[in-house]
């Protein structure tokens, strides 16, 4: 169990499943710099063992994530707004930006095991993951807007319009409701709702399912559904030609091989 060097961060892997637990609970896994670069940290070590076939994202008690450490972002009394400006911007840059480029670019798929609140920047987290599950009891909640007088960020306002579209992403960034992990399966926020004491159980079939998936495919899958909403029907056919002409030599052999023989594939 590799440990992160910052300590808010707890990485197991097991049976080709690497899960990162925000291991932050009195603050319901808020975020700071330090827990953003451990989870960098921690996708980078999933990475690195050749093993690992997918990444489960979660926390530790009560909460997915609460969103940034309201205690070390932003300025805390009026007229300390301009000094706090860099630092914030920085913190951005240098430490939750990248750590959400890698969940995104992470070279096998992504989970989310979504068993509490998730609320500002920890949507964000959960959404930018490649399938999201949620306890019943779990709830999202954008408070970037109404809360704080802020943007939505850390991806979201590229993950929601994309996932409900532009009418209901607007109305949760700029409304803050609560949303029911009942009602973001049925709006296309999360793939899954489950009921509480079947979470483990659901995120284990869909890390058995993806664990011995091809990683090359899996990341091309991502970009390719991602990116269609910028290209044409036309286009977009000559993007699966292109991922096609890489796969099907690498891929396609074996999962024939593996159909005909009835056997589970064995992809590189």
């Amino acid at each position: 169990m590799p440990q992160m060097p910052n300590g808010t961060v707890n990485v197991s892997m097991s049976d080709g499943v690497a899960t990162i637990t925000l291991d932050r609970p009195d603050s319901l896994n808020s975020m700071n710099n330090q827990l953003m670069d451990d989870i960098r940290s921690a996708i980078e070590v999933a990475e690195s063992d050749s093993s690992i076939g997918v990444v489960v994202l979660t926390g530790n008690g009560r909460g997915f994530c609460s969103g940034a450490d309201l205690n070390t972002v932003g300025p805390s009394r009026e007229g300390e707004a301009a000094s706090a400006d860099a630092s914030v911007t920085d913190g951005m840059d240098q430490h939750f930006n990248p750590t959400m480029r890698a969940i995104k670019d992470c070279a096998v798929p992504t989970v989310a095991r979504v068993n509490g609140v998730a609320a500002g920047g920890g949507l964000g987290l959960a959404l930018s993951c490649d399938i999201a599950v949620a306890a019943n009891s779990a709830f999202f909640v954008a408070t970037f807007g109404p809360r704080l007088g802020i943007v939505p960020d850390l991806g979201s306002t590229w993950s929601l319009p994309h996932k409900v579209g532009v009418a209901r992403a607007r109305a949760i960034a700029m409304l803050g409701e609560r949303i029911t992990a009942e009602q973001a399966q049925e709006w296309g926020m999360i793939y899954s709702a489950v009921p509480d004491e079947d979470l483990d159980a659901e995120v284990a079939r869909v890390t058995g399912m993806l664990k011995s998936t091809s990683g090359a495919a899996m990341q091309r899958i991502r970009t390719s559904i991602e990116s269609s909403s910028t290209r044409s029907f036309s286009d977009q056919l000559d993007v699966e030609r292109d991922h096609q002409a890489v796969l099907i030599p690498m891929n396609m052999g074996e999962g024939a091989a593996a159909f005909l023989e009835k056997r589970e594939p064995k992809f590189r």
